[in-house]
């Protein structure tokens, strides 16, 4: 395991430290409270071993804090021991009030200390795989099962979050609404196992587009989802009318790009989209307005011919 050592005492913590790294622990140091907070944000260990006098910030005082950067950053529980030399019962309940789980003396014997730890490292080992449980889980309420962009629901609640951001500062905001050229004829004519395979290769693209625009600074948390059948979105937040137009071209010519044939799209011979979007220099009031523009300029795109983009 790795273990957050918290005492102010260098000959304690040297005691105690080379206790568990004989037995097989990775033991880092904080000489009070405030430096543990710190400690803990960046190590993210398994365990914590705290004293409760401390100069700065005792120890109950960081298990609180340490307890709120949990909550706030919905990281998983992580096991909070006090070290003491009195373990009265008022000691006790304030321990656990501060979010403590256990107490063991600074003279704890070397049985019980690693008989503690044997107990702690399998909590850490089970806390782990339900981390990886609920991740697993996260992932699969929240991506598209075949092409594991977001799917509705996830961009809906994402879209929500985002248009209140850039409504609460007055920012820009982008809405791309596109459709797979002729994708009933690519089903029919190639059959549904390679209609998935070509949604999905078209989800890696649009979501490379998106990465690219992130890091080129294009639009601030750019994303793509799959709106559902071959329809998919990108949401572009604060983003300039230049860039908005940069990235929505760039999402049309990738995907002809790719040249994946499409037999029964007459004019092009490959996989194409069509393109409508929209931008808004200020957001404010609903969304609703922002998806029927670009679902209108959706139409329009493929009116004027397919294989487009067409912003208003």
């Amino acid at each position: 395991m790795r273990i957050l050592l918290v005492d102010d005492s260098r000959a304690v913590a040297s005691v105690i430290g080379a206790r568990l790294t004989t037995i097989g622990h990775e033991v880092i140091v904080a000489e009070n409270g405030e430096v543990a907070v710190a400690r803990f944000r960046d190590a993210r260990p398994d365990l914590l071993l705290m004293d409760i006098e401390m100069p700065v910030m005792n120890g109950f005082e960081a298990a609180e804090r340490i307890r709120a950067l949990e909550a706030n950053e919905d990281c998983a529980w992580t096991p909070i021991i006090f070290l003491t030399a009195s373990d009265t019962p008022e000691n006790l309940v304030t321990a656990i009030e501060a979010g403590g789980d256990d107490f063991i003396a600074k003279s704890v014997p070397e049985a019980v200390l690693e008989a503690k730890m044997k107990a702690m490292a399998r909590i850490a080992s089970l806390r782990a795989e339900l981390s990886r449980a609920n991740r697993k889980l996260a992932s699969l309420a929240n991506c598209d099962g075949l092409t594991g962009l977001y799917n509705r629901r996830h961009m809906d609640a994402c879209l929500d979050v985002q248009w209140a951001q850039a409504t609460r500062i007055g920012a820009s905001f982008g809405l791309l609404m596109l459709d797979v050229d002729h994708f009933k004829l690519y089903n029919d004519h190639y059959g549904h196992q390679a209609g998935d395979d070509c949604l999905r290769a078209i989800a890696r693209i649009l979501a490379d587009v998106c990465e690219k625009a992130n890091g080129a600074g294009l639009a601030q948390g750019a994303f793509a989802a799959r709106y559902g059948g071959e329809e998919f979105s990108m949401i572009l937040p604060s983003v300039s009318p230049d860039a908005c137009a940069r990235v929505a071209g760039a999402a049309v010519a990738a995907v002809r790009g790719a040249a994946i044939p499409h037999a029964r799209n007459a004019d092009f011979g490959v996989v194409t989209l069509s393109l409508g979007g929209t931008r808004t220099a200020r957001a404010e009031g609903s969304l609703v307005p922002l998806f029927r523009a670009a679902d209108s300029k959706l139409y329009e795109a493929k009116r004027l011919g397919r294989n487009r983009a067409e912003l208003g």
